[in-house]
């Protein structure tokens, strides 16, 4: 477990719904992955994002799916791709990501809490 934090410093991390746009395979990347376009709605817009999902997931599988990410990171630079958003997931029992979603369609954009 973690250490403890504040509920002002989980009020911190901006975490919204997006819908997939955009999936394709990331050869450049060290390890398989897919770059991605995320729309989280008028106020943030479409954001990019590279995610190691490849075990789980195709490109074709992502457009369209609604996934969880944090958007207030500052922007990093993984290979040719400036990733701008954290995608969640969590480890399946061999501890490949399974991406974290809503069980219902909900509006993009709206905010964990």
């Amino acid at each position: 477990m973690s250490d403890e934090i504040s509920f002002d410093d989980f009020l911190k991390v901006d975490v919204r719904v997006g819908k997939v746009v955009e999936a394709e395979e990331f050869p450049e990347a060290r390890k398989p992955a897919y770059k991605m376009r995320i729309d989280f709605g008028p106020d943030i817009g479409i954001k990019k994002t590279s995610a190691q999902i490849t075990k789980h997931y195709t490109p074709e599988s992502l457009v369209g799916k609604l996934v969880m990410a944090v958007v207030n990171f500052p922007p990093r630079q993984i290979g040719p791709v400036r990733s701008e958003v954290l995608t969640l997931g969590v480890p399946d029992d061999e501890g490949e990501v399974v991406l974290l979603t809503p069980d219902k369609d909900v509006p993009i954009g709206g905010r964990l809490y």
